[in-house]
């Protein structure tokens, strides 16, 4: 038996990537998955070759700074695999600018999406895996994408690391009340490096989420 046999994760930024990296090496482990994203042509080709003849991979349209497309979002996960076990909270930007050459825009859309995005999922993903939670003797899980930046700061992007270190904050805090309040779901963060990833035909290097 696969370690996922049976379980259910919704993964944000799952069109490519560390994302549709994790999509794929859920389904080969069991799971069913779905890949959430706002590059609708490139999700639904991820999600198509991951499906397979067990229909393990479904894409949803999701914007992470809508609280209606996480509703919307969750709300088809369910109806599609029958409930949900995982969250992975892993779309996100990288800036590239240092403070003063970053704009009070640039930083809200930072702020948007990698810290509102990781709020939004969790809140809206919750009452779901609570559910779960209580029916799986493992519990069920949150993952959120941190970043090496979160942990140490980064000297090419502080605002990305501000985001990220909140959102290495933010995971511990909601592990601690989640399991205050008893609901079985354990939360953790990953903190990647600079990864390559595969952009119009060609191998570049970015920040993770």
């Amino acid at each position: 038996m696969n370690r996922l046999d049976g379980k259910v994760a919704l993964i944000s930024g799952a069109a490519r990537g560390i994302g549709a990296a994790t999509a794929r090496l859920m389904v080969e482990a069991g799971a069913k998955v779905a890949i959430a994203d706002v590059l609708d042509e490139r999700g639904r080709e991820t999600a198509q070759a991951l499906a397979g003849a067990g229909n393990a991979a479904l894409y949803l349209h999701l914007d992470v700074t809508r609280e209606e497309d996480w509703t919307a979002a969750v709300a088809a996960t369910v109806a599609r695999f029958g409930g949900l076990d995982i969250l992975v909270n892993n779309a996100g930007l990288f800036l590239g600018k240092g403070i003063e050459e970053a704009s009070l825009e640039e930083w809200q859309r930072l702020c948007a999406v990698n810290l509102t995005g990781v709020f939004l999922g969790t809140k809206h993903a919750l009452p779901a895996l609570r559910e779960r939670g209580r029916e799986s003797p493992h519990g069920s899980a949150i993952v959120n994408l941190a970043s090496v930046a979160g942990l140490v700061g980064s000297q090419i992007d502080p605002l990305y690391s501000l985001t990220k270190g909140g959102v290495t904050l933010f995971t511990k805090s909601t592990a601690l009340e989640f399991a205050r309040k008893g609901y079985r779901i354990r939360v953790n963060s990953i903190h990647p490096g600079v990864i390559q990833t595969r952009e119009a035909g060609k191998w570049v290097w970015c920040a993770v989420s």
